[in-house]
């Protein structure tokens, strides 16, 4: 069982920067994979980026590929989602998720979702 906290989001101008994080909780942290959704109204929920246990490996969609970085501090139990060069279409409510058995790119494989933080990116 972990549950998940998201944080970080907000109002941001095109070209602007966001770091979004996920706290975890329980000492299971680093036993689950970890990703980053997000939902934008009236679509289906997007795939962005995951890592695995130890961080060792990272998958992007294409579409935040160089804008996006994913990283993991498994002492302090957070994933964390920095976000450069936002464009107006990167508004939406992020999630991170986790599990052990998943699909990386695959919203129902995971088994564990935080509550969501909106993220606006203004023109």
């Amino acid at each position: 069982q972990v549950q998940l906290v998201e944080s970080g989001g907000g109002l941001v101008q095109a070209g602007g920067s966001l770091r979004l994080s996920c706290a975890a909780s329980g000492r299971t942290f680093s036993t689950y994979h970890m990703g980053w959704f997000r939902q934008a109204p009236g679509k289906e929920r997007e795939f962005l980026a995951a890592i695995t246990r130890s961080g060792g490996s990272t998958y992007y969609a294409d579409s935040v590929k160089g804008r996006f970085t994913i990283s993991r501090d498994n002492v302090q139990n957070t994933v964390y989602l920095q976000m450069n060069s936002l464009k107006p279409e990167d508004t939406a409510v992020y999630y991170c998720a986790a599990g052990r058995g998943v699909v990386r790119t695959i919203a129902t494989s995971y088994d564990y979702w935080g509550q969501g933080t909106q993220v606006t990116v203004s023109s």
